[in-house]
C-alpha cells in the first residue's frame, strides 16, 4: 500500500516519497522514522507529516517521553553525586546535570540545587547509546528563563497538548495572560510549571491548558472568558 503524507501509519511501514526526496535534496526525519539502507521506515503509530521544504515526522500520540536534542524540558533532581546532579525527565532513565552548566557557576561559586528542585533546562545530548545531558545555560553562556523554577505548580500533561499550547497560533496562553499575570514553563517532556498571584489562579490556568487538549481555536477562547468571568466573581 502506497503511503502518503497525512496518512495513518503503523511502526514497519515505509514511505516511498521520502526515499524520491531524498534522492534529488536534503531530507531532515524527524520522531517517528528512521532510515535503513535506501528505505525509510515508520517506528511509531501515528500520522505522517510533512513541514516544507523537506522534513518529515510521524505525529504520534505519547506520554512517555524520549529524550531529543534541544529541546527544553522541567525535571526533577533527585540525587546529588558528586558534581552531576541526576534529574528525572519522564525518559527511561535519569539525566544528568553538571554543576557547571548554570551560569556564572565555578568551581568555588556552586549554584543552590538541592534533591527536590524544579529545574527548567535544555537537552544538550541526546542519544540512544548515551546518557541525556541538560544544560541550563543558552549558546552564550546565559540563563534566560533556564535554571531552578522556585514555589509555583508542576502537572504532567501529554506531549501532544505540550506541542498544541506552544504553537504560536494557539490562543490559549495569550487570551489567557489577557486576563490575569501568570508565569508558565512548558516542558517538551509532557511537562508545565505554573506560578499565579494566587493558589486560585494557578488552578484555574492548569485546567485551562488541561482542557484545551481536544478544543478548536473559537472554544479555547470560549473556555478562557468563562474562567475569567468566574475568577472575577461575575459567574456564580
Amino acid at each position: 500500500m502506497k503511503i502518503s503524507i497525512g496518512d495513518v501509519v503503523l511502526p514497519g511501514d515505509y514511505c516511498e516519497e521520502i526515499s524520491q526526496v531524498a534522492e534529488k535534496s536534503k531530507v531532515i526525519i524527524g520522531p517517528g522514522l528512521r532510515k535503513e539502507v535506501d528505505r525509510v521506515y515508520i517506528t511509531k503509530p501515528g500520522v505522517l507529516k510533512k513541514r516544507n521544504p523537506s522534513t518529515f515526522w510521524v505525529d504520534s500520540y505519547q506520554k512517555r517521553y524520549v529524550p531529543s536534542r534541544g529541546e527544553n524540558v522541567i525535571g526533577v533532581v533527585v540525587q546529588k553525586a558528586g558534581d552531576i546532579f541526576r534529574v528525572e525527565v519522564g525518559g527511561s532513565i535519569t539525566a544528568a546535570l553538571s554543576y557547571l552548566s548554570f551560569e556564572g557557576a565555578t568551581k568555588k561559586n556552586r549554584p543552590e540545587v538541592q534533591v527536590g528542585d524544579v529545574v527548567y533546562a535544555k537537552m544538550l545530548v541526546a542519544s540512544k547509546d548515551m546518557e541525556p545531558e541538560l544544560v541550563c545555560v543558552d549558546s552564550h553562556g546565559k540563563k534566560g528563563r533556564l535554571g531552578v523554577l522556585s514555589d509555583g505548580f508542576v502537572f504532567k500533561c501529554s506531549l501532544n497538548l505540550i506541542r498544541k499550547i506552544l504553537n504560536p497560533n494557539c490562543p490559549l496562553l495569550e487570551s489567557l495572560k489577557n486576563e490575569w499575570p501568570f508565569e508558565v514553563a512548558a516542558g517538551m517532556n509532557g511537562r508545565i510549571w505554573i506560578k499565579a498571584n494566587s493558589m486560585r489562579e494557578t488552578i484555574a490556568v492548569g485546567n485551562a491548558i488541561l482542557g484545551a487538549e481536544y478544543l478548536n481555536d473559537e472554544e479555547i477562547r470560549s473556555m478562557c472568558n468563562n474562567i475569567a468571568a468566574i475568577l472575577a466573581g461575575h459567574v456564580s
